[in-house]
């Protein structure tokens, strides 16, 4: 969980997802662009444990068509109530260490905030990507993967679609969230997220 300093702002979603949103409202970020709907999935509750034993981790993020680098990303547990937990660290992305590594089977999970008090912060422009977009991710094995991006999709958080974001899938995929539509005051959070659903590029 991130400090009740900066918890007022950083809610964390309910489902077993994950936010990374904001203590203050920035730019609130608009509809998601319109994208193909996101790849279907078998029905999951919430994210689920890989294998003991698996050692592999990503270590970069890139998305060149938004201007994001970013590396010493951080590892994202559940919370108590199975939701996932958002980066301590309002710069750097995380990645839920429980799921499969970018580039191995199924859906790898990336988050990071939008913005807090001091601006943008690591994913403000995501909602900014659009279909066939790249993702860079560096593995902790020297590997680098790259995805492309299917679909831009943006949800209330009490829809949020957690089947199709954990789900199984066939082959490597990566799902970027972040939060994005308009600021509750009252909540002092954004009332939806940002998901990007990418495929991995035969290499």
């Amino acid at each position: 969980m991130i400090s009740a300093a900066r918890a007022t702002g950083a809610a964390i979603l309910t489902l077993g997802l994950l936010a990374g949103c904001a203590s203050t409202p920035g730019q609130a970020p608009t509809a998601a662009p319109t994208s193909p709907s996101a790849p279907a999935a078998a029905p999951l509750d919430g994210p689920q444990p890989i294998p003991a034993g698996a050692t592999v981790s990503p270590t970069r993020v890139q998305v060149p068509a938004i201007g994001v680098d970013t590396s010493e990303l951080e590892k994202l547990s559940r919370a108590t109530g199975g939701e996932l937990n958002p980066p301590v660290d309002f710069n750097r992305a995380g990645y839920y260490v429980n799921g499969p590594a970018p580039g191995d089977p199924g859906p790898a999970v990336i988050a990071a905030h939008v913005d807090d008090t001091s601006g943008p912060k690591v994913f403000y422009r995501l909602r900014e990507l659009t279909t066939g977009d790249q993702v860079r991710v560096t593995r902790s094995d020297g590997r680098v993967v790259t995805f492309r991006v299917d679909a831009v999709e943006q949800y209330p958080k009490d829809q949020f679609p957690t089947a199709a974001v954990y789900g199984p899938q066939p082959g490597a995929s990566l799902r970027l969230i972040t939060c994005g539509g308009s600021f509750d005051a009252a909540a002092r959070s954004y009332r939806d997220n940002i998901v990007v659903y990418a495929s991995e590029v035969p290499g």
